[in-house]
């Protein structure tokens, strides 16, 4: 399979999940900046370049801090959404791109941004791309915001759900973790990491969205969609008190400049 083919097939993964994405979508902690402002001493007059930005969660964090953003999305529905964003921010500037062609011009980036997209690159070329749209000294701030998986007995019946009733959630899985491949991407350079917790109270309307967001959900119209719903209401059913289950959560944050 060609690189395009293989980035379309990736791309192509969350095409007609945005509605569920913008509402359901766990946000970034505000800590992230703070880590940012106190590490790597971003300031307000720098330029970050947020790529696979998705609908621009990640982006919103840096235009709240005050920084201008340039949004670089392949998928068009993604895009779009990134765009509404845009209308509401002017410093957000929204472009089609990926991680291997950004298409913008070499040294014009402080900060290179990147949320949950990063398992989806082609690290080596990515790497050789950020090195050419940032600014000397630029860094990259990867950050991956997700329920916290561990061996307590409401993660471990979630897990059973994705794992039974999801579409390649095993290999999604084994793909998502990234610690040994962040520590290849900044071999020889600089590299930090944080880990800041916190938990989501979710109704069953806020499970099932933000279920559905995931890219290994079986969209509706799916032969395992009505599965997945239907195991989602017992896992609420059993989980939830007062009409919420709670969930903990882990954004991990890798700061890394290259050599």
């Amino acid at each position: 399979m060609s690189e395009d083919a293989v980035v379309g097939e990736h791309t192509e993964r969350f095409t007609g999940r945005v509605e569920d994405y913008e509402r359901y979508r766990l946000r970034y902690p505000a800590k992230v900046i703070e880590i940012l402002v106190g590490r790597c001493g971003l300031q307000r007059e720098h330029q970050v370049v947020d790529v696979g930005a998705g609908t621009g969660i990640l982006a919103e964090l840096f235009l709240e801090h005050g920084n201008a953003v340039v949004a670089v999305e392949p998928n068009d529905d993604m895009r779009a959404g990134c765009e509404r964003l845009a209308s509401l921010w002017p410093g957000l500037t929204v472009k089609k791109g990926t991680a291997e062609r950004t298409a913008l011009a070499d040294a014009s980036a402080d900060f290179v941004a990147v949320g949950r997209a990063f398992h989806w690159f082609d690290h080596e070329k990515a790497a050789k791309e950020f090195r050419r749209i940032l600014r000397p000294g630029g860094w990259v701030v990867l950050a991956s915001n997700s329920r916290v998986r561990d061996e307590s007995p409401i993660s471990v019946a979630y897990e059973a759900v994705l794992q039974e009733h999801g579409t390649d959630y095993p290999a999604n899985r084994e793909r998502s973790e990234m610690a040994p491949k962040v520590d290849a991407f900044f071999a020889g350079g600089e590299l930090f990491r944080e880990e800041i917790y916190g938990e989501q109270r979710l109704t069953l309307e806020e499970l099932l969205g933000q279920t559905q967001s995931l890219s290994v959900t079986p969209a509706q119209g799916h032969a395992k969609y009505e599965g997945m719903q239907s195991a989602l209401r017992d896992f609420f059913s059993k989980w939830q008190t007062d009409d919420v289950v709670v969930m903990r959560t882990v954004c991990r944050v890798a700061c890394g400049r290259f050599r």
